[in-house]
């Protein structure tokens, strides 16, 4: 290698690094959130009282749904609200590709659900799960069937694992109110 071809190398490389990386460095990560915890519940239960409610799953219950759901259940302790008529405001938390999707969702007393919302998304692409009526092919279903998509519910191209894990995340809670908390 000549002289002054090494030179130009390393002054595009201390260029490059001195732009941050240009091309060398891949993104950091991507998120956004688009409500808080409030503001969900506001939006699935309006005018409606909710009070935290501590659930903690024991290892036998957590079986249970898994069985019963075909999701596997990561954590022993929910994030739980209830209303004074059975209602249930629950914090959720699912994968997307790659990264976790918060996520909200309402069951009524009955155990159908009745709103989701998404709280902070962090991957890059695949955000119109956030769509309303993508969101709205699950209201009113309940652990009576579990859902599949491309079957019950419609897929979405270019965010099939975020609609496949939003839709798993809400067969698993749905067996949760069945097996859980309908008896609180």
């Amino acid at each position: 290698m000549s002289k002054g071809t090494d030179h130009q190398r390393r002054r595009f490389v201390g260029q490059m690094l001195a732009l941050g990386g240009g091309l060398l460095v891949a993104p950091t990560g991507w998120s956004r959130t688009y409500l808080s915890v409030e503001q969900a519940q506001a939006l699935i239960w309006p005018g409606v009282a909710l009070t935290p409610q501590t659930v903690k799953l024991s290892r036998e219950q957590r079986k249970a749904i898994q069985k019963a759901s075909g999701v596997r259940v990561r954590q022993s302790e929910m994030q739980a609200w209830r209303g004074a008529e059975g209602q249930w405001f629950i914090v959720d938390h699912v994968i997307g590709k790659h990264e976790n999707i918060d996520l909200a969702v309402g069951l009524d007393r009955d155990g159908g659900v009745s709103g989701i919302e998404i709280l902070v998304y962090r991957e890059t692409y695949g955000h119109e799960i956030r769509n309303d009526r993508w969101r709205a092919q699950f209201h009113g279903r309940n652990h009576q069937e579990n859902l599949r998509l491309d079957q019950q519910i419609r897929n979405i191209s270019g965010a099939t694992l975020s609609c496949r894990h939003v839709t798993d995340g809400i067969n698993r809670l749905t067996h949760t109110w069945n097996l859980v908390l309908r008896t609180l």
